[in-house]
């Protein structure tokens, strides 16, 4: 009788015990893929950090001349190269907003 009941604690201690290490397995793989998953949002937000610094970079006016300039072939605006349009006769009194 005192036997059975042994036993029977017995393996209520050995299943008991297995739950425990394993439950603190869990925990400190869990532990483990947090700090992971911080570490990444840190790198990621340093990289977001530098992104934004960069479009910054490439937005500044300077810049934005330097690119016209070399790629678009842009040159500044000056009398010699300026033409002047005038409207005649019925498309001069539409854009004056007059009747046709």
């Amino acid at each position: 009788m005192w036997s059975r009941i042994t036993l029977v604690l017995l393996a209520a201690v050995m299943i008991s015990g297995y739950y425990l290490v394993r439950s603190s397995y869990e925990a400190r793989r869990l532990f483990t893929e947090v700090d992971r998953a911080q570490n990444e949002g840190r790198k990621l937000e340093a990289d977001h950090q530098r992104l934004l610094a960069e479009r910054h970079a490439q937005a500044t006016n300077l810049r934005v001349e330097q690119v016209a300039r070399e790629r678009l072939k842009m040159r500044a605006v000056s009398p010699a190269i300026t033409q002047t349009v005038e409207l005649g006769g019925r498309a001069a009194s539409a854009a004056a907003g007059g009747q046709p």
